[in-house]
């Protein structure tokens, strides 16, 4: 009889152990899973954040602005469901955040055009507006993927982040087609006009009547007449071309296969 309550008192043990240690298991994945969930959502604070710190580096309308606050308002209050040592922290800001979140509703809505966008002076800079751009870009598509953005503004603010890239991209070729051009690299000088111009008719599909597109075609027509130029007068034993023969559309022409 005693042997046989030893057993059961054993086996309540053995349970009571392998109870506990469930227990803790479960608790410490809750845990991880919480920590992890943490980390994204503060990830997802930071780089908000970040795009909306540099919103003055470009045309940026209030739509926009509306939809990263909002974002961030998301990202802050799972923060704070799910606790933790930051939850005051986040509960501050995202007081402070609804608060601007309304007033801005309640302001006008304003949506800035491109026309009007100029470079930074910097390399540096240059690479920062590209990066938040792309960042940007890909904020816009995964919130309307969530079905948090009108399909019409999504399409509106698409539209202005690609013009808004195509032009760094136009500029950006131009100077190093220059660069290539004062080191005597013609080809490859000659070649990223070419991919300037074809970028430049991207634009012209885009937004037809943008003063920004004749300037920089002009422009490109007048690096090309330049760079060409310069090639000649480096090879003069260089036989001529063809009359009647524009340089431009010898630079579009198919090549001839061999």
């Amino acid at each position: 009889m005693i042997f046989t309550l030893v057993l059961i008192l054993i086996g309540a043990l053995l349970l009571l152990v392998i109870g506990i240690n469930v227990i803790q298991q479960q608790k410490e994945r809750a845990e991880a899973e919480r920590r992890t969930e943490m980390a994204r959502q503060r990830a997802i604070i930071d780089e908000t954040e970040t795009v909306l710190s540099s919103t003055g580096m470009f045309p940026c309308s209030t739509n926009i602005v509306l939809i990263l606050y909002k974002r961030v308002q998301e990202a802050l209050t799972l923060s704070v469901n799910l606790g933790g040592n930051q939850t005051a922290d986040y509960q501050r800001r995202l007081a402070d955040l609804n608060a601007q979140i309304e007033t801005l509703q309640q302001a006008p809505k304003q949506a800035p055009t491109v026309e009007g966008f100029r470079l930074p002076d910097t390399d540096k800079q240059i690479l920062t507006l590209v990066q938040v751009l792309k960042k940007l870009k890909a904020i816009l598509r995964a919130e309307h993927n969530k079905g948090k953005i009108d399909p019409t503004i999504f399409a509106q603010e698409e539209a202005r982040v690609d013009s808004l890239q195509l032009r760094i991209n136009v500029d950006s070729m131009l100077s190093r087609a220059r660069t290539a051009s004062f080191m005597k690299q013609y080809g490859s000088s000659k070649q990223m006009v070419t991919k300037a111009l074809s970028t430049l008719h991207t634009i012209k599909a885009l937004t037809p009547n943008d003063p920004f597109i004749s300037r920089k075609v002009e422009e490109a027509k007048a690096l090309l007449d330049e760079i060409m130029g310069a090639q000649k007068l480096s090879a003069p034993n260089a036989p001529q071309q063809k009359n009647g023969e524009d340089d431009i559309d010898v630079l579009f022409q198919p090549k001839k296969k061999w």
